[in-house]
This record gives C-alpha cells, structure tokens and sequence, in this order.
C-alpha cells in the first residue's frame, strides 16, 4: 500500500484483521480515538533499519501475541532506550 493514505491503510487493516506496525504518530492518534480495530503497534526506536526493526520485532513476539489476543486494548508502544 505504498503511497496510500493514512485512511485507507487504517480501513485495508480494519477490513482484513491485520495490525498496523509503525513508527507514524498518526495511527498512534487513530488508535487511540477509534479504538480496535485495527490494532496499532507504535514503533519508537528513532533510526533503524528493516533488518534492525524486524530483530525488534521478533524480540518481542511474546508481548506482541498478547496485545493481539486482548480484546480491549487498540495500541501497544515498543520502544528501545
């Protein structure tokens, strides 16, 4: 979904279950005057790559699965400092 905007990456994920993973305050706002669904992850690790984001991803999965268990809560923060 590259160039889409930020309401129609918010409604593709409502509409197919996806969670949304990023580092754009934007969804972190959507998030949190919308609630679920979608879910939202906010990334706040600054300057990262791809492979780095991914490592920090997979470094979490445990707290990750339970966020998308929770029925309730629509935004989870990671950061890393």
């Amino acid at each position: 979904m590259r160039g889409a905007t930020d309401e129609a990456i918010w409604a593709s994920a409502r509409d197919n279950t996806f969670t949304i993973v990023s580092k754009d305050d934007d969804f972190r706002g959507l998030a949190l005057v919308r609630g679920a669904p979608p879910k939202v992850v906010w990334l706040q690790l600054g300057n990262a790559s791809t492979s780095r984001i991914a490592s920090f991803l997979r470094g979490n999965a445990s707290d990750l699965n339970a966020f998308s268990l929770d029925p309730v809560e629509a935004l989870f923060t990671l950061q890393d400092w």
